[in-house]
């Protein structure tokens, strides 16, 4: 064969394979990205193009779907209640990606999980019938929640300490995730919510971590105990009032300057939130100590799934005396979600055990068959021990009966809280957080609770957390107990 017809050929070849080689690869390969691709309108086509599956909140849906007058998505997400509920089910829209539930469930509510297919479906390639999601969420909790916070800005979250369901979970300024759904005016609706110098989008209940205040003196009372470093909340302290910051002459003082604070016992100390005894008490354990028990509760955990992914809560680590003397009132670097806040309190309230927070209850296909039960495997840790837990919740108790929380009280009801005011700004110069974290027990029934207002109409000097957070808490507990 001639030399130079030969090279063709082979150069021919080279390239057949090469075609083949690629079309092998766009086949194989670069389908499934191509198909999952967000600008792939086929995919927004396709999961539209029949009515979703449902979130379910109390036995009840709080979505829908409704056919669309145009286009070629016949159908979009409907909301029942949307801006009740917009923290927990987040939403699915036509333009953008889903969130909270809406997009952690997509696959079930869109028909394509692998779970609900039947072996026809696998031979046609149509797609199954839409699953639902059954929350924890208990409507009668997050509504007085979400009716009790009004327009204040701000977040709370209730859990069942015994099941570590969520009952609530309500974040606000909310939205109405309706206004997202429809491909043709949610761009309008996304600009003006982005827009809003209040984030409504911003899930201020699992996703915002601040500084929690003086509700974290709670972890700081539960290392203490548990080191052996104080026996029993009635033991004297060693606490000078004012506290001198470790290696500066800055005194710490407190709120009330005619609290008994000085060498004050936990009990008293937590009664009119001295100050003085949490920070030093911080630095007798050393950051450590305080930081190994704050973990135990949840801090500095990054995949805290509730199946949302929360925002860690943060204890800080490398610091001075002087700054962890600062943590051991919430301040300086340490951040707490409302959800950690609620945990906290949860363990106190179930004799040191803390169930793993959950809110969903169960994933069920379109006849209603559970695919998979949450309730049932959930996990428990002791974090503190039975004693323990006993003496902190008499001790809670003691601060709503006589000391900075008596707006929690309600009657026939055992109510146990911490109050909190976090600095806010540099030297304090913004309006500071107000927090509240309890827990309630009637009639067999317990809950925990934390809550947390940024901003409200209150004046500078009106802003504590037994004015502003304690009411909130008390309405979600006398729903969940009633």
């Amino acid at each position: 064969m001639n030399k130079t017809i030969r090279r063709a050929s082979v150069f021919t070849l080279l390239l057949v394979i090469a075609l083949l080689a690629r079309a092998t690869w766009v086949q194989f390969y670069d389908a499934k990205a191509l198909a999952d691709d967000k600008n792939n309108r086929r995919n927004a086509i396709k999961t539209y193009a029949e009515p979703l599956g449902n979130i379910i909140v109390g036995g009840r849906s709080v979505t829908g779907s409704a056919p669309t007058k145009n286009g070629d998505l016949k159908y979009k997400r409907t909301y029942k209640d949307g801006a009740l509920y917009a923290a927990v089910t987040g939403y699915a829209s036509q333009a953008y990606a889903p969130t909270q539930l809406e997009g952690i469930y997509q696959d079930l509510l869109d028909g394509t999980d692998s779970r609900l297919g039947t072996l026809m479906d696998t031979v046609t390639g149509e797609r199954a019938d839409p699953g639902d999601v059954v929350t924890t969420i208990d409507p009668d909790v997050q509504k007085a929640a979400y009716d009790a916070l009004g327009e204040k800005k701000g977040a709370a979250v209730a859990i069942d300490p015994k099941t570590g369901k969520i009952l609530a979970v309500v974040s606000t300024p909310s939205y109405d995730p309706s206004t997202l759904t429809d491909a043709n005016t949610a761009g309008t609706a996304w600009k003006k919510l982005n827009a809003d110098q209040d984030k409504p989008l911003t899930n201020r209940a699992l996703r915002q971590p601040l500084p929690p205040g003086s509700t974290f003196k709670l972890v700081v009372a539960a290392a203490a105990l548990e080191d052996g470093l104080y026996s029993t909340v009635d033991q004297k302290t060693k606490s000078p009032d004012p506290y001198t910051l470790p290696g500066t002459t800055t005194g710490l003082s407190n709120e009330n300057p005619s609290a008994p604070c000085e060498d004050a016992s936990i009990r008293t100390a937590l009664q009119y939130s001295c100050n003085n005894v949490f920070a030093k008490m911080a630095v007798d354990l050393g950051q450590d100590k305080v930081r190994a028990m704050a973990e135990k509760f949840g801090f500095n955990d990054t995949e805290q799934d509730v199946p949302v992914r929360a925002y860690t809560s943060v204890y800080p680590s490398d610091m001075d005396r002087s700054s962890t003397a600062l943590t051991g009132i919430g301040q300086y670097d340490v951040t707490a979600t409302p959800l950690q806040m609620a945990m906290v309190s949860a363990a106190i309230a179930d004799g040191g055990k803390l169930l793993s927070p959950h809110m969903v209850s169960q994933i069920t296909d379109s006849g209603g068959d559970v695919l998979k039960n949450y309730d049932d495997g959930t996990s428990s840790k002791q974090i503190v021990s039975a004693s323990t837990a006993g003496q902190l919740q008499s001790a809670m108790q003691t601060v709503v009966e006589d000391g900075t929380g008596t707006n929690a009280q309600i009657p026939g009801v055992t109510v146990g809280g911490k109050t909190g005011t976090a600095q806010h700004g540099e030297r304090n110069s913004k309006t500071p957080y107000a927090w509240f974290t309890s827990y309630g027990k009637a009639g067999g029934k317990e809950v925990a609770v934390a809550v947390v207002v940024e901003q409200s109409d209150a004046a500078r000097s009106e802003v504590s957390g037994n004015g502003l957070a304690a009411p909130v808490a008390k309405a979600m507990m006398k729903a969940a107990l009633s």
